[in-house]
């Protein structure tokens, strides 16, 4: 006991043995809760014990602080490391904030220590001898993004759509799923991201102010197949995407923004759009054979 405080002596069981089955975050779980969370004065009083050299007092406060590590973790999985290892990498940090944690600074310990858990686990990210390392800003960019969908899900009781996720980071859509497709575990930054169209990890990776000439070609290729196809819509679906996905040049436009323009919803201008890209890729499906994007630029020229 710790002033009151229960202590747990012994540490956790290794989970190595187990490091490929489901069971061993389940295992972790289970002794993480162990530990209660800590009141205020509870902190208070352990961190008066670390600043004297209390390992105990260190080891307990670092054990009652385990479920933030799994909590934050959750928001980077997915990006190339497996959950326990990025909870190892947060338990870093953790230790980190606990050593470096002054409650006569104001604040509690877990929001002290949120900030060293996701460096630690971002450096980690950058970091790690993979094929692919994502650039500390790119998995900041990817989590943010993740805990938006999470929250627009909690608020909507549904999964939240792309464009609802950029309103939302206020980001463009292209951004938007350009990060998800990031998101996605991959071995080689040629390998396809998986969507409907062929973008490979490196695009994402790569430096976004530079475009390559194939990109440059592509890039013209897909502006004249769009223009030669929106002659089949009405004059309002042809605004409303023109305006959406900035195919005249400019700043993409949210739904709210063009639902101000008609007078409409949000929703409104969402299904209008839909209809009009169901119709537009109806129209194209004859061009998805043609992979040389010369030819396609001379079919629909």
């Amino acid at each position: 006991m710790i002033d009151g405080i229960p202590v747990m002596q012994s540490p956790p069981e290794p989970v190595r043995d187990f490091y490929e089955s489901k069971s061993a975050l389940s295992l972790y779980m289970r002794q993480a809760v162990e530990v209660p969370l800590l009141t205020v004065a509870e902190e208070n009083t352990l961190a008066a014990r670390i600043k004297k050299g209390d390992s105990v007092a260190r080891e307990h406060m670092i054990r009652a602080n385990l479920r933030l590590v799994v909590k934050i973790a959750k928001d980077y999985d997915g990006l190339g490391m497996p959950l326990l290892d990025l909870i190892n990498e947060g338990n870093i940090g953790l230790m980190k904030g606990v050593e470096r944690f002054d409650p006569s600074k104001g604040g509690k310990l877990s929001t002290y220590s949120s900030w060293w858990i996701k460096q630690s686990i971002k450096r980690a990210l950058a970091n790690q001898s993979k094929t692919i390392r994502l650039p500390v800003h790119l998995v900041d960019k990817i989590s943010k993004m993740r805990r938006a969908a999470m929250e627009l899900q909690e608020l909507f009781g549904r999964e939240a759509t792309d464009e609802e996720i950029a309103d939302e980071m206020d980001a463009p859509l292209r951004k938007v799923r350009l990060w998800r497709r990031a998101s996605l575990r991959t071995s080689s930054l040629d390998e396809s991201l998986g969507d409907e169209d062929s973008s490979k990890l490196g695009d994402v990776v790569a430096d976004e102010s530079c475009q390559t000439p194939y990109e440059s070609l592509e890039s013209r290729t897909t502006h004249s197949l769009l223009q030669s196809t929106l002659h089949i819509l009405d004059a309002r679906e042809m605004t409303i995407l023109r305006e959406r996905f900035a195919l005249d040049g400019g700043k993409e436009k949210t739904l709210d923004e063009i639902g101000q323009k008609f007078g409409v919803t949000r929703e409104r201008i969402r299904q209008v759009q839909n209809i009009a890209l169901a119709k537009l890729r109806k129209k194209i499906e004859s061009f998805e054979a043609v992979q040389d994007p010369g030819e396609v630029a001379d079919g629909v020229s």
